[in-house]
Protein backbone atom coordinates (compact mmCIF):
# COMPACT_ATOMS: atom_id res chain seq x y z
CA UNK A 1 0.00 0.00 0.00
CA UNK A 2 2.55 2.33 0.97
CA UNK A 3 4.86 1.66 -1.97
CA UNK A 4 2.41 2.36 -4.56
CA UNK A 5 1.53 5.82 -2.37
CA UNK A 6 5.03 6.64 -3.28
CA UNK A 7 4.78 5.38 -6.66
CA UNK A 8 2.13 7.43 -7.97
CA UNK A 9 3.42 10.26 -5.87
CA UNK A 10 7.02 10.30 -8.10
CA UNK A 11 4.85 9.36 -11.18
CA UNK A 12 2.83 12.49 -10.67
CA UNK A 13 6.48 14.77 -10.28
CA UNK A 14 7.13 13.28 -13.34
CA UNK A 15 4.24 13.79 -15.58
CA UNK A 16 4.23 17.19 -14.01
CA UNK A 17 8.02 18.29 -14.33
CA UNK A 18 8.33 18.75 -10.80
CA UNK A 19 11.80 17.63 -10.44
CA UNK A 20 12.95 19.94 -8.15
CA UNK A 21 10.72 18.64 -5.59
CA UNK A 22 11.79 15.79 -5.35
CA UNK A 23 15.46 16.40 -3.58
CA UNK A 24 13.40 17.94 -0.89
CA UNK A 25 11.56 15.45 -0.28
CA UNK A 26 14.39 12.84 0.22
CA UNK A 27 16.17 15.35 2.31
CA UNK A 28 12.94 15.63 4.45
CA UNK A 29 13.23 11.68 4.91
CA UNK A 30 16.51 11.63 5.25
CA UNK A 31 16.25 14.40 8.50
CA UNK A 32 12.84 12.37 9.89
CA UNK A 33 14.85 9.01 9.94
CA UNK A 34 17.82 10.60 11.86
CA UNK A 35 15.13 12.10 14.33
CA UNK A 36 13.27 8.71 14.71
CA UNK A 37 16.94 6.59 14.79
CA UNK A 38 18.43 8.40 17.46
CA UNK A 39 15.79 9.20 19.36
CA UNK A 40 16.48 6.94 22.30
CA UNK A 41 20.30 7.10 22.05
CA UNK A 42 22.91 9.57 23.78
CA UNK A 43 23.18 11.20 20.27
CA UNK A 44 19.90 12.65 20.50
CA UNK A 45 20.92 16.24 22.49
CA UNK A 46 23.26 16.76 19.63
CA UNK A 47 21.23 15.97 16.89
CA UNK A 48 18.45 18.38 17.79
CA UNK A 49 20.08 20.83 18.14
CA UNK A 50 21.62 20.94 14.84
CA UNK A 51 18.11 22.13 14.24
Amino acid sequence: MKAQIIKEMFEFLVEKKKYWVIPIIIVLLLIGILIIATEGSAIAPFIYTLF
